[in-house]
């Protein structure tokens, strides 16, 4: 096995806007977890630090399935939000979806939530990424989700889940309950309304090197089943 080489199957659940395939990592027995990297796709360490823990293992994910980029145009763009200028994590269909534009922080210490404003699409669900992940989820039907996020450095775990206080005690990195301020139409805030619990594990805003050699191995123990 070559480390260099991504060497597990994908298969496709949609394509994005400007029609890239959508891909997911199956588990070789029934998923429990979801885990989902590059929803936003200015956070490319997300995809690069599962890819680098995929690549450790000789098989498959035990019981993860694993999504390496939600946003596979935002990832080529370098963009938050997907080709159209939407905020994925914006437009999913929970009761507190907003059409108006929402805003994000061009610098990690900027206050609140920041102040650039980007489009959270025509209406909740508007955008195909969104629509093939919630198709996705129903089929799959994990028992919870870990989405990989970045700079702010915590465990945003609402329901102080077993699952998130390893992923503290493994990571050093504060448990928190809630991200400190609002996010209408996040895919969190729409997969709480299901009942499914949604883990964000925030990434420091650390060199890619720095965070391979602290993050990988907690990943690949997640991935072995080894938690």
């Amino acid at each position: 096995m070559r480390r260099t080489d991504f060497h597990h199957d994908t298969r496709s659940y949609g394509q994005s806007g400007r029609g890239t395939r959508l891909e997911w990592v199956p588990s070789r027995a029934a998923c429990e977890t979801l885990l989902i990297a590059g929803l936003h796709g200015e956070e490319p360490e997300t995809t690069v630090i599962l890819s680098r823990a995929l690549r450790c293992l000789a098989d498959a994910p035990a019981t993860t399935a694993c999504i390496l980029a939600a946003n596979p145009d935002g990832l080529i763009l370098g963009t938050r939000g997907n080709a159209r200028g939407v905020d994925l994590n914006r437009n999913f269909p929970a009761a507190n979806w907003q059409p108006e534009p929402v805003g994000v922080r061009w610098h990690v210490d900027e206050p609140g939530a920041g102040t650039v404003p980007i489009g959270t699409g025509t209406h909740p669900g508007s955008e195909p990424e969104t629509r093939a992940l919630i198709d996705l989820i129903d089929h799959l039907q994990p028992r919870r989700v870990i989405a990989l996020h970045a700079p702010l450095a915590c465990i945003d775990d609402p329901l102080d889940s077993e699952t998130g206080r390893w992923l503290a005690a493994r990571t050093g990195l504060p448990l928190v309950r809630d991200i400190g301020y609002p996010t209408p139409g996040s895919f969190g805030t729409w997969a709480a309304e299901r009942g499914l619990p949604v883990i964000t594990w925030e990434f420091p805003p650390s060199p890619i090197e720095t965070l391979s050699r602290e993050t990988v191995p907690v990943l690949v123990e997640w991935l072995l089943g080894l938690e």
